[in-house]
């Protein structure tokens, strides 16, 4: 099988994906086309079938696997897929597995950690709220493990809010440990649910996209409403504690123009901040290493998220 990440211009292919979305459109002289976005776990690619009323190209829909014979071309400086055949496949002639991004790491192993922080916290409302949350409810626990933590940019991949909120308490309790006059507990626990809203804003593989609910609202405000909605199962939680716990995660992007309904006010919001910061770029920037490498040269092009031409690093 031909890998998405694999492929250059000028390859031929013919291999089985999933046609994560279709749509019908017209091009400026009225001629119908359709347009396709194939998916492998290595990544996504627009396909274009120009002419889709031509023997060769069966229905398919959103969603379903299909064999696709057709031609990488570069358009606009972006590789895409010139479509001469397409047909859906049945069932028992693809391995899902190889169609859906997943975490490098072992997701048990990385849930037991989230198991030995929490088991770490000495503030029993805190303790209990994280325990109830991320222990206890079966379900929510379910989905925390395999969501992803992005439809793109960086952990957009099963597993990927686990990955992603477990190496931000790794980060944020190094911060504790590094400035004492942190509130460890309160840190940690913001850290460990800081984007448990993508549970609800983001939909399942293989989708993995924005639920209403997500566009409508957000992650960062519907895990505030989740959090608040444990809050009030636990007989006399402080209701100044709740203030401040809330406060970190609706301010954990740092600034409003990145979406944060709050700027940071509390030191633990701060680190919140950073530690988020951190890893999202850190794991966005691995992604863009593992890509394949054009030999011609060290430099990756401009990323938005960084606002810099990017370069690899001399390797040893």
């Amino acid at each position: 099988m031909k890998y998405i990440a694999t492929l250059r211009e000028g390859d031929r292919v013919s291999d089985i994906y999933l046609c994560k979305q279709r749509t019908s459109a017209v091009t400026k002289n009225g001629k119908p086309y359709d347009s396709l976005i194939i998916q492998d776990k290595t990544g996504t690619m627009d396909a274009k079938i120009w002419d889709p009323n031509s023997m060769g190209i069966e229905d398919c829909d959103a969603l379903d696997y299909v064999e696709i014979t057709g031609d990488v071309t570069n358009f606009a400086g972006t590789l895409q897929l010139n479509v001469k055949r397409v047909r859906k496949v049945s069932e028992g002639e693809y391995d899902p597995s190889e169609y859906l991004p997943t975490t490098e790491q072992d997701i048990d192993e990385m849930y037991e950690k989230v198991k030995n922080c929490i088991d770490s916290l000495q503030n029993p409302y805190l303790k209990k709220l994280a325990t109830l949350m991320l222990i206890e409810d079966e379900e929510l626990v379910a989905e925390y493990k395999k969501h992803s933590a992005a439809k793109s940019v960086h952990h957009g991949f099963i597993g990927g809010l686990l990955e992603h909120s477990l190496s931000v308490t790794q980060v944020c309790a190094f911060f504790a440990k590094k400035y004492p006059l942190l509130n460890r507990d309160l840190l940690l626990t913001a850290a460990l649910l800081h984007d448990i809203g993508k549970i609800r804003e983001l939909t399942d593989f293989p989708l993995n996209d924005y639920s209403d609910e997500g566009n409508l609202l957000g992650h960062i405000v519907i895990g505030t409403e989740m959090i608040s909605e444990y809050i009030r199962k636990i007989e006399d939680f402080p209701p100044v504690l709740a203030g401040e716990l809330k406060h970190c995660i609706l301010a954990h992007h740092g600034e409003l123009e990145f979406g944060s309904p709050k700027k940071p006010a509390l030191m633990e919001a701060v680190a919140l901040s950073f530690a988020d910061n951190v890893d999202a770029k850190m794991e966005t920037f691995k992604e863009l290493l593992l890509l394949p490498k054009d030999e011609a040269s060290q430099w990756m092009g401009y990323n938005r998220l960084f606002e810099s031409n990017l370069r690899r690093t001399t390797e040893k």
